[in-house]
């Protein structure tokens, strides 16, 4: 009887209830859906109000129940009426929930929302004879996935494939709900198309809950497709809305067959000249780039030596000039596509001269030369001598030739289009004939002094290189001072010592002739000459005596008187001091010192001319005496002068 009293007293309490329903009616208010960030709180409200009765009830019973979704077995986690407030132990919630209660109703607080909380929470109220009834509240949990990892595969992808190849993966972790991917080939999405693309999806539930998903796109790769870019982007929902990331983008490696191929001279820059090192390059629009084999179109099975896809010509010369090739094998070995380029070496042979080396000419005699130089390119030749320009063109005209027309002739070959590439050739020029001597007269007339000596110079032209030697009479004191020579002249200087009419001949010879010039020198008498005085300069020359004698009296006379201001002289006492002249002079000078009411340092200086003195006549300095006054100025004293 316990077991059936227990089994039906909440079915009878039910149905009483409900009958009792009948008499009211509860109105609730809650959300539908309740949608949150994982681990942020969550706040279901429950609103209820009564209708059909005329007072509120006085007891009101509130429980909360939690269903899993689609699951039908529900589970009370909370209960309250007028007397009591019971959160149900041993639930998922038990720590984390709270229940706040308002005259509108009540709301549940659940703390750190999980991903397993994503349930319906039930509001159930019921006011006795005022009904009862209940609504649910569908709570939604969100989060984010990390970002999207993409991953190329490491080896490329052949075109022959004509079926999708896998091209990338892509994968997201810890996302909830599950999150979505879609692929892109340069920002432009790819939908699964048969024998064109194809994406593979794996969803894995970690055992947290949540979602990681990892997706592989298969695509029919295209040589276009060389430069293209692939990336994915994965959405997923937040509470009301839903977000997207993108991933980095990816290049794929194709591989394509050589179906174009270009040769072309990569170094020098330029004409290429003998000497240079060449550089062929050859490039295909293949990839891998593939094995290039070059060889001369006159020995095309005569592989050359390269380095990949360059082909190394060092120091080249014009037998290097032809043809070269450029050639690809499939794997079969069969040749497939090839490329050529025309190599052409330029040259200057040395300049030969006409006549060679050294060429003698006669006086008065014209003479041809030429230069030549063998060239793949246009030339232009130029002559020099002595660093200046002589001559333009490939032949040189010397006519009427001269002692000047000899030395060293030097053409200079250029190619203007290349000017690295020259040469040059000399040939050395020697006019031979009698002595010339240089100057325009054969006989030279001098004067000089008698007793002076002259030095007399001759300079003489000539090949062979002629001989000087001079003949002077009138004079027995010469010599020969400096005589010196180079390859086209002679040079002489003789001093001569002149005291008389002297005729000195200068004698150049040599196997082809001699030439004479003459030297005739008038000796001129030398003459003594008096210079008579000058009474300007005379008296000039005493007035300097008198300004520096004045100088040194008053430079004395300074002396003197700072060294009695200092006390340095005795007071009481003159001095005198006495010049004796061991010869007598023209004009004597005698000097005095006297005091001066206004000045004490006055000098008086005074000079006689004109008056004759004897041998021991003398000039006197006479200083005027001083006597001494305690704290008082010097008082002089008058003495006599004593004149020579």
């Amino acid at each position: 009887m316990a077991f059936l009293r227990g089994a039906f007293l909440p079915l009878f309490l039910h149905i009483f209830l409900l009958n009792r329903s009948v008499w009211g009616k509860v109105e609730l208010t809650m959300n539908d859906n309740l949608e949150v960030y994982l681990g942020d709180p969550a706040e279901i409200p429950c609103h209820y109000s009564f209708t059909g009765v005329n007072e509120e009830p006085s007891f009101v019973i509130i429980q909360w129940f939690v269903r899993s979704a689609g699951n039908g077995s529900r589970m009370r986690i909370f209960y309250s009426d007028i007397n009591q407030q019971i959160v149900d132990n041993n639930t998922d919630y038990s720590d984390r929930m709270e229940v706040t209660s308002d005259q509108r109703g009540n709301t549940l607080l659940i703390q750190n929302i999980q991903l397993s909380d994503e349930k319906e929470f039930f509001c159930e109220v019921n006011g006795q004879e005022a009904g009862n009834a209940e609504r649910k509240t569908h709570l939604r949990v969100f989060a984010p996935p990390e970002a999207p990892e993409i991953e190329g595969i490491p080896n490329g992808i052949s075109v022959t494939n004509m079926m999708p190849s896998k091209v990338a993966s892509c994968e997201v972790r810890k996302g909830f709900p599950k999150p979505n991917i879609t692929w892109y080939k340069d920002n432009e999405p790819l939908m699964p198309q048969v024998g064109q693309v194809n994406v593979i999806i794996l969803v894995t539930r970690e055992p947290r809950g949540f979602y990681s998903v990892q997706s592989t796109l298969e695509y029919r790769i295209l040589k276009e497709d060389k430069d293209s870019h692939f990336s994915c982007e994965v959405s997923f929902s937040v509470p009301g809305a839903i977000r997207t990331r993108m991933s980095q983008s990816i290049n794929v490696t194709v591989h394509y067959p050589t179906t174009m191929m270009e040769l072309w001279k990569d170094s020098p820059q330029g004409l290429v000249k003998e000497g240079d090192t060449v550089e062929l390059r050859c490039q295909g629009d293949g990839n891998p780039p593939p094995i290039f084999i070059f060889s001369k179109e006159q020995e095309p099975d005569a592989p050359l030596e390269s380095r990949g896809d360059v082909l190394i010509l060092p120091s080249v010369s014009r037998k290097d000039s032809g043809i070269y090739q450029c050639r690809v094998l499939d794997s079969a070995g069969q040749t497939e596509i090839k490329e050529e380029v025309t190599l052409t070496v330029h040259y200057l042979d040395p300049a030969v001269v006409v006549p060679k080396e050294l060429e003698y000419m006669d006086k008065g005699e014209n003479l041809v030369a030429s230069c030549n130089a063998l060239s793949s390119l246009k030339t232009v030749t130029m002559w020099y001598k002595e660093g200046k320009q002589v001559g333009h063109g490939n032949t040189l005209h010397l006519n009427d030739a001269t002692y000047e027309t000899s030395g060293r002739y030097v053409c200079e070959v250029t190619v203007p289009s290349l000017p690295s590439l020259h040469t040059n050739g000399s040939v050395n020029i020697i006019v031979q004939g009698g002595p010339q001597l240089a100057g325009m007269e054969d006989e030279v007339q001098l004067e000089e002094v008698a007793g002076h000596t002259l030095n007399l110079s001759c300079e003489a032209r000539g090949h062979p290189l002629p001989s000087i030697t001079w003949s002077i009479t009138g004079s027995q004191n010469w010599q020969e001072v400096m005589s010196k020579a180079n390859d086209h002249m002679t040079h002489s200087m003789v001093s001569v010592k002149i005291n008389s009419d002297v005729s000195a001949v200068c004698n150049a010879s040599n196997n082809q002739g001699t030439e004479v010039k003459v030297f005739s020198i008038k000796a001129i008498p030398r003459v003594t000459r008096t210079a008579p005085f000058s009474p300007v300069e005379g008296s000039g020359v005493i007035i300097v005596v008198i300004i520096l004698c004045l100088l040194l009296l008053a430079f004395l006379g300074s002396v003197v008187y700072f060294l009695h201001k200092k006390g340095k002289i005795p007071c009481g006492r003159s001095g005198k001091q006495e010049i004796t002249k061991e010869k007598p002079t023209k004009d004597d000078i005698v000097v005095e010192m006297k005091n001066n009411p206004k000045s004490e340092d006055a000098v008086l200086l005074k000079a006689v001319n004109g008056e004759k003195k004897g041998p021991n006549d003398q000039v006197t300095v006479v200083v005027s005496e001083y006597t001494c006054r305690k704290r008082g100025k010097a008082k002089p004293r008058n003495h006599s002068n004593k004149h020579l």
